[in-house]
């Protein structure tokens, strides 16, 4: 049927079943900025897991009014899929609509701030009076989310934590409790402060709307926040939680123009000063300067400025306006719970969060060596040309003098154009081998090297210079993926056994380096089996023997490819998901992309 409701976006390419089952989207209408939405379907309603809770979602219930979306998938594929999200909208009685400009519509959101609108089925209806529309703002969505009566989780568990339900989604339950937490959750209005004496801590959940609304919530909270010293109990707030606090201690609440919702928004921490990727959904934020002595802010969006989290000077009261304990990722805060309860065990003490160790020092090298892409082939195309072009923008901004070799004239990092700011100082048109490199190094003299960013051949180079001391006879410092990393996932055994190290579950395999020994771990494992190069373009030489004759055909010529090949049990049948993952100095990752691999 045809409804009404808040248009709000999502900036999140995954976790629509989380996202669907967040009470904080109570009474709104919800439009998904990544296009193509479904393709993964829906996990199994029915599966609870051991905390009594629903395995994969994030309550019982869809809470948005409707669902926007560009391109629906009629046809969903995962592993954990039990129907179609189209299925599931219509179990709950929750209109969806495709083939909708989503990006006009967040434009339109972003330009105007968050919109009211209707969803109509009956495309005969007349247009909607707008001004009669019920603005769900102006009503207590947290008392329709809210638990009713108090429930227990975690029976037993050592550390007492009540907490106040406004909406709360169930993941943080699953991360109090799992921590240790016995956790009593209570209605939106209990009369906790009371009971604080019973209690190691308090919690104070995410939830729908606007805070103002929750008038009893607040006064309980004063009482507690200002008892005596004698009486105080760590604090803890998330999202809704956050602005009652911030109520509690003469903030003021106001509406963000089209909130924050998504699972990439950088947030400032005002301790530690790092910076976190944080998972968001919330229209409003604290006004800061009206706090009362003692509050300060905590942590501040990196975008807008507006308050991510409060933190009390003396007490063990603090906030977060994001999600750590967002299902959907990313996790990176999801020590809050850890401080939290460790604060529950030691009232006392300051809160402090956890620093990450610092990053290796810059480099002080000024003049680097690139090794280029090359020629364009399988497993050293254009993405090599890419990357290589963005490392000499990078190395530039940075101030350095940039060398580069590479042959292949008709690359974009060749290119001579002198508009451009971004390209090398000197280029060498040479074959990335390592007699030409050792004759660039001696006549140019660069202090630092990068070897990542040419693909195989510059791989395979580097090592050789590496092994022969090339480097560190000319003191030339290796810049990023160092080189004995390098040869542990080039080399096929010395990978295998890394990942052993870490107990990281991986096929059967052997590493050879001629056929009597290949055909030997084949007995082993069985036929059909995979056959894998190491040191090799693109995986040439690799490939599927059905029996030992194609495994002596196929390992012939790729023994004359490479000097050792891993003879490795088949994984046909098998879904085989690559993922292109980055790491910095800082230790932050982030996953460019992924991709379902098909063997022919």
């Amino acid at each position: 049927e045809s409804v009404e409701g808040e248009f709000v976006f999502t900036t999140g390419m995954v976790g629509y079943p989380e996202s669907l089952t967040d009470p904080s989207y109570q009474g709104q209408i919800l439009t998904m900025t990544q296009p193509m939405i479904g393709n993964y379907g829906v996990p199994d309603r029915n599966v609870i897991d051991e905390f009594g809770l629903p395995a994969f979602f994030e309550s019982k219930k869809i809470h948005p009014r409707g669902l926007i979306v560009q391109d629906y998938s009629h046809h969903y594929s995962h592993w954990n899929a039990a129907s179609s999200l189209g299925d599931w909208l219509k179990e709950e009685g929750v209109a969806g609509l495709s083939g909708i400009d989503t990006r006009m519509l967040t434009k339109k959101i972003r330009e105007t701030g968050a919109l009211m609108g209707r969803i109509e089925v009956d495309t005969s209806a007349p247009a909607p009076d707008f001004s009669q529309m019920t603005n769900p703002n102006l009503i207590n969505l947290v008392n329709e989310v809210s638990t009713k009566e108090a429930v227990v989780y975690g029976k037993g568990n050592p550390v007492k934590v009540i907490a106040v339900d406004g909406g709360m989604k169930y993941n943080i339950i699953r991360q109090l409790v799992k921590r240790g937490a016995e956790l009593t959750v209570v209605p939106w209005d209990h009369p906790f402060a009371a009971e604080m004496h019973n209690y190691d801590g308090l919690f104070l959940s995410n939830g729908p709307g606007d805070p103002t609304m929750c008038v009893e919530t607040i006064n309980e909270l004063k009482k507690v926040v200002n008892c005596a010293d004698s009486e105080v109990k760590p604090i803890f707030g998330i999202c809704l939680g956050n602005q009652l606090m911030g109520l509690a201690a003469g903030g003021k609440a106001e509406k963000l123009p089209f909130g924050n919702r998504g699972q990439n928004q950088p947030v400032l921490n005002h301790q530690t000063g790092e910076c976190y990727i944080t998972p968001q959904n919330h229209g409003y934020h604290i006004n800061c300067e009206t706090l009362e002595p003692g509050w300060k802010t905590l942590f501040t969006n990196a975008n807008d400025g507006s308050n991510e989290g409060i933190a009390h000077e003396s007490r063990p009261y603090f906030t977060a306006q994001f999600h750590p304990e967002a299902n959907c990722g990313p996790s990176d805060t999801e020590f809050m719970f850890d401080t939290f309860l460790e604060a529950c065990q030691k009232p006392n003490e300051k809160i402090t969060f956890p620093v990450r160790k610092p990053a290796p020092p810059v480099t002080s090298a000024k003049k680097i060596l690139l090794l280029g892409s090359g020629g364009t082939s399988i497993g050293q195309a254009g993405e090599f040309d890419y990357s290589g072009g963005q490392a000499i923008k990078a190395l530039k901004e940075e101030g350095k003098e940039v060398v580069l070799m590479n042959p292949n004239i008709a690359s974009v990092q060749t290119n001579m154009d002198k508009k451009s700011h971004n390209k090398a100082d000197h280029i060498y048109f040479l074959p990335v081998t390592p007699e030409f490199v050792e004759e660039i190094i001696k006549k140019e003299k660069p202090d630092g090297i990068v070897v990542s960013m040419g693909g195989q051949t510059a791989l395979n180079c580097a090592v050789e210079l590496y092994e022969n001391g090339i480097f560190d006879k000319y003191n030339v410092e290796v810049l990023g993926t160092p080189i004995d990393v390098v040869i542990n996932t080039e080399d096929r055994q010395l990978f295998s056994d890394r990942l052993n190290e870490i107990d990281e579950k991986i096929a059967e395999s052997y590493a050879v380096d001629n056929l009597p020994d290949a055909i030997e771990g084949a007995k082993k494992i069985g036929y059909p089996l995979m056959i894998r190069s190491a040191f090799a373009l693109g995986g040439l030489g690799s490939g599927i023997c059905a029996d030992e004759e194609e495994l002596m055909d196929m390992g012939t010529k790729a023994l004359s490819l490479s000097d050792q090949i891993l003879v490795e049990r088949s994984m046909k049948g098998w879904k085989e998901v690559e993922y292109e993952v980055v790491r910095d100095a800082h230790d932050n990752c982030i996953t460019v992309c992924n991709m379902e691999n098909f063997d022919p």
